[in-house]
């Protein structure tokens, strides 16, 4: 669906040039919820307005079905962003307007009847559960509700792109899941493509299919959730990771002292999770597994885990217990012979 081809933006601000984004690619596919993750200052913002040209490259295509929206005409352009809702951290909603006013508003922008609005912003509002709340004023709902009525003015022109920017930053941990399992329930229902932004891995994990890390302007690392998860490539990801508490940190590496024997890291997913794996390795090749640290987890609607195993026993045994890693499906990584 979108394909950003050789992005580069540079700002000139005080005298001196700021390299925003360098050398992105990036595609996106139709129905997917595609995430960008990075810290402050990263370049995120600035990337995910260039799905939209608020923000225009300074060298680079931005291709959608195809064509580069960076030659469109004004007219062009405008037909395009009818195409693009776009949610914000701090829901953005004309605090004198009711409810359904709020979500009206874009559509009374584009011409249509009073009676077809109102009846578009009643479905978006029972979508996002907020039929009863349609005569109230944004100061009488609670954050979590406000961003439902971003969602909702979001969604009211039937876009075919949602854009999130940091969508969630301002809620507390419980809202937070509850505005992602309703953007995730949107995506399904609707076959809406999805583009997130944000700072923190629980957001990627819970509603997220693809993922892209930035830092310092670039995309470092990109890929399946679940790959990006288990087996990070680069140090950025590592230490969103270890930030988030979803990698398990170091600990085991004290505990690992002194041991004999082999260090493994197992890496698991879906049904594997239930099955007697180490009891089974254990029998069958007479070897001492002691767990030094683990994680068990759902990405999206697949359960994973991730174990740090030391093995001690026979050198022949040690050897044979790849084979069994592999035929069970085990991705391993060795940390220690």
């Amino acid at each position: 669906m979108i394909d950003l081809e050789n992005i580069r933006k540079t700002f000139v601000s005080a005298g001196r040039t700021v390299h925003a984004l360098a050398d992105i690619h990036l595609n996106i596919r139709e129905g997917e919820v595609f995430g960008i993750i990075g810290r402050s200052g990263a370049g995120k913002s600035t990337l995910i307005r260039m799905l939209n040209l608020l923000e225009r490259p300074t060298d680079g295509v931005v291709r959608v079905d195809g064509r580069d929206i960076t030659a469109y005409t004004d007219a062009q352009l405008r037909e395009y962003r009818r195409q693009v809702g776009m949610v914000f951290q701090h829901f953005n909603l004309l605090r004198a307007r009711t409810v359904i006013d709020n979500v009206c508003f874009p559509l009374r922008l584009s011409g249509m009847s009073r009676a077809d609005r109102v009846a578009r912003a009643r479905e978006v509002l029972a979508l996002v559960g907020l039929s009863d709340h349609a005569h109230k004023y944004p100061g009488q709902l609670s954050g979590g509700q406000q961003q439902r009525v971003g969602i909702a003015r979001a969604l009211a022109s039937k876009p075919r792109l949602l854009l999130c920017d940091e969508a969630t930053s301002a809620l507390d941990p419980e809202t937070t899941q509850s505005i992602l399992r309703l953007l995730g329930d949107i995506n399904q229902r609707l076959g809406l493509t999805i583009v997130l932004i944000t700072h923190s891995m629980d957001v990627i994990r819970a509603v997220c299919d693809r993922v892209a890390v930035i830092e310092s302007g670039r995309i470092v690392e990109s890929g399946q959730v679940l790959e990006v998860f288990l087996h990070p490539r680069h140090d950025a990801t590592r230490s969103l990771l270890s930030e988030s508490g979803l990698d398990g940190g170091e600990s085991w590496r004290a505990m690992a002292d002194g041991l004999p024997g082999h260090l493994l890291r197992l890496s698991y997913r879906g049904d594997a999770i239930a099955q007697p794996l180490l009891s089974r390795i254990s029998r069958d090749l007479n070897l001492d597994l002691s767990i030094l640290q683990g994680s068990v987890g759902q990405i999206k609607d697949t359960p994973y885990g991730q174990l740090v195993v030391a093995a001690q026993g026979a050198a022949a045994d040690l050897d044979a217990l790849g084979g069994l890693l592999d035929q069970a499906g085990v991705h391993y990584e060795v940390l220690r012979t």
